[in-house]
């Protein structure tokens, strides 16, 4: 698994790398959701799926907006870009998905089947959980007293995210004003 996760890394930091030297915002902007995307696979090989649905929606979410900011901005194309290197960028980024696919079917591979749960970590959860937060629901008292500082990141994710597309749907709206 630390090859795997050393692998993924190496193309975060190539997409990061991209995404700083692209000339194009829109090919910035596809190598900055390789990156969180990637970060997606890396939390599934960690088995923590609670985490990647959380990055996977505030990646999509972002990457829809930035996208419709982007298309509505004016931006400079590059005319000097021979037939050539569009062709091999093109056969590049698809080898980088398939790369990515791949990781992805690895990294979910050792998941349980869709409504097959495994209980070995909610044993200590479900017995006395009552009595030990003082709790009348179960999952209440599992979110906010055993785990309470990942629900805690997860809603600052969330917080930031939407603070984020606040701001920018704000500064749009003030500029056609």
């Amino acid at each position: 698994m630390e090859l795997l996760l050393s692998i993924i890394l190496g193309f975060m930091i190539i997409g990061a790398i991209f995404a700083l030297h692209a000339r194009d915002l829109l090919s910035a902007l596809v190598a900055f959701g390789i990156v969180g995307y990637s970060l997606v696979i890396c939390f599934l090989l960690l088995k923590a799926p609670d985490l990647a649905i959380v990055q996977i929606v505030v990646e999509t979410v972002t990457l829809v907006i930035m996208v419709a900011v982007i298309l509505n901005s004016t931006r400079e194309e590059v005319k000097d870009k021979l037939r050539w290197q569009s062709a091999l960028t093109i056969v590049l980024a698809l080898l980088f998905i398939g790369g990515l696919v791949y990781f992805y079917q690895v990294a979910i591979a050792p998941l349980d089947e869709l409504g097959m749960h495994t209980t070995r970590m909610a044993e200590a959860y479900i017995e006395g959980a009552a009595e030990k937060t003082g709790s009348a629901n179960l999952v209440t008292g599992v979110l906010f007293d055993f785990r309470g500082y990942d629900t805690l990141g997860e809603a600052t994710i969330l917080f930031t995210a939407a603070i984020g597309v606040l701001t920018v749907l704000r500064l749009k709206g003030k500029k056609a004003a």
